[in-house]
C-alpha cells in the first residue's frame, strides 16, 4: 500500500472528543432525586430507592430514608456491607408491572412497553439510560429502511432485550444473543409487550464468543452490531471472560460478521476499568478500513430535583457516513 492510501486509510475513522448524552425522552421513568449513594426514581406508579456507587455527592435534605422528600417509596433496597442486599417494600407490590417508552415521549425509538421487577441484584430489568441510544441507531435504521435497503442487527450481551425491541420496532431483523435463558425469555416478554411478536426476532440464548465464531463459519452477516459485554463472565465450558483481556478479540470477530456496508457499531459498558476514549479507540482501530464517524462519551440520566445529570456507564459508536 502506497503511503497515501496508508494514511487514507488511517483517518477514515478518528474518535471524537467524549461526550456526555442524556436520555430525556421517558414519559413512565424518572430520575427524581440522588444523594448520599442512593437514587430515587419513579417507574411507572412505582417509587424505588436503590444504591448507586457514583452518587458520593450529599443529599439537599441532610439524609435519611424518611426525609421529607424521600418519604413517600414503595421499595427501598438496602445494601449489605458483606455484599449484596435485600428489597424492603411498604406496600405489598405486583411481581412486576409495566413501562412505556416513545409514543408521547420525547423518544423516538418507537412506542416500547418493558416488564420491570426488582430483582436481588437490587436492578429492575431496565437500564433507562440506554434509551438516548434506542433513539439514535433507531433513526440510522429507519433512515436506510427508507431507501429501501433491509437491516439485520446483532445484539450481544442483550441482557432482557430493550435495544433489540427499540431495533425492532425501527424496522430491523434482530438476532438477539445472552447467554441466560431466563433473559432471553425476558426479551421475548418485551418484545409482546412491544406489539412485536410477530417481529423478525431471533432469541438465542448461548455463549456471545462462541455463538459469533459459529456465525462466521456459517457465513451470516449483519448490518451493525450492539453489545454490552460484562466486566466478568464465565462461559458455558467454565471458559474465563475478562474484559480487557478478551474485548479486542471478540471484536475482530464481530468484524467478520459485518456485512460489506456496515451501517453502525455500538458498545455499551458499564466498568470503571474503561474510559469512552478507550472505547473509542478501539472503534477506530477496528473501523479503519470503513469510512465513517465514531463517537464516544457517557451516558446519563437527567435529575428532576436540581438539574444534575448522573452519568450511568460509558459508549462508543461508530457510524458509517
Amino acid at each position: 500500500m502506497s503511503a497515501d492510501k496508508q494514511q487514507k486509510s488511517d483517518t477514515l475513522a478518528q474518535p471524537a472528543r467524549p461526550a456526555l448524552i442524556v436520555a430525556g425522552g421517558w414519559r413512565d421513568y424518572q430520575l427524581l432525586d440522588c444523594g448520599m449513594g442512593m437514587k430515587q426514581e419513579r417507574w411507572g406508579d412505582v417509587t424505588l430507592v436503590r444504591p448507586d456507587p457514583q452518587i458520593i455527592w450529599p443529599r439537599r435534605d441532610g439524609g435519611g430514608a424518611d426525609s421529607a422528600d424521600w418519604k413517600n417509596w414503595d421499595g427501598y433496597y438496602h445494601r449489605h456491607d458483606t455484599g449484596g442486599g435485600r428489597w424492603e417494600f411498604r406496600r405489598p407490590l405486583p411481581d412486576h408491572w409495566k413501562i412505556g417508552y416513545g409514543a408521547g415521549g420525547a423518544g423516538n425509538a418507537g412506542n416500547l412497553v418493558f416488564k420491570i421487577r426488582p430483582t436481588s441484584f437490587k436492578h429492575t430489568g431496565l437500564f433507562p439510560e440506554q434509551a438516548v441510544n434506542w433513539d439514535w441507531f433507531s433513526e440510522k435504521i429507519r433512515a436506510a429502511r427508507a431507501h429501501g435497503r433491509e437491516v439485520a442487527v446483532l445484539n450481544l450481551f442483550g441482557y432482557t432485550g430493550a435495544a433489540t425491541c427499540a431495533a425492532a420496532a425501527a424496522g430491523a431483523s434482530v438476532c438477539h444473543v445472552d447467554a441466560a435463558e431466563g433473559m432471553v425469555k425476558w426479551c421475548r416478554e418485551n418484545a409482546t409487550l412491544s406489539g412485536l411478536e410477530a417481529a423478525p426476532i431471533r432469541y438465542i440464548a448461548d455463549d456471545c464468543v462462541k455463538f459469533v465464531r459459529r456465525e462466521i463459519k456459517r457465513g451470516r452477516r449483519y448490518d451493525a452490531i450492539i453489545m454490552d459485554p460484562p466486566t466478568f463472565g464465565r462461559g458455558s465450558g467454565g471458559e474465563m471472560w475478562k474484559l480487557e483481556d478478551h474485548l479486542w478479540e471478540l471484536l475482530k470477530e464481530c468484524r467478520e460478521v459485518l456485512s460489506d456496508a456496515p451501517l453502525f457499531f455500538l458498545i455499551n459498558a458499564y466498568t470503571a476499568r474503561l474510559s469512552p476514549t478507550v472505547v473509542a479507540n478501539l472503534l477506530g482501530e477496528l473501523m479503519r478500513d470503513a469510512r465513517g464517524t465514531i463517537t464516544g462519551g457517557e451516558v446519563g440520566l437527567p435529575i428532576r430535583r436540581d438539574g444534575k445529570v448522573l452519568p450511568c456507564g460509558i459508549y462508543g459508536r461508530w457510524e458509517a457516513g
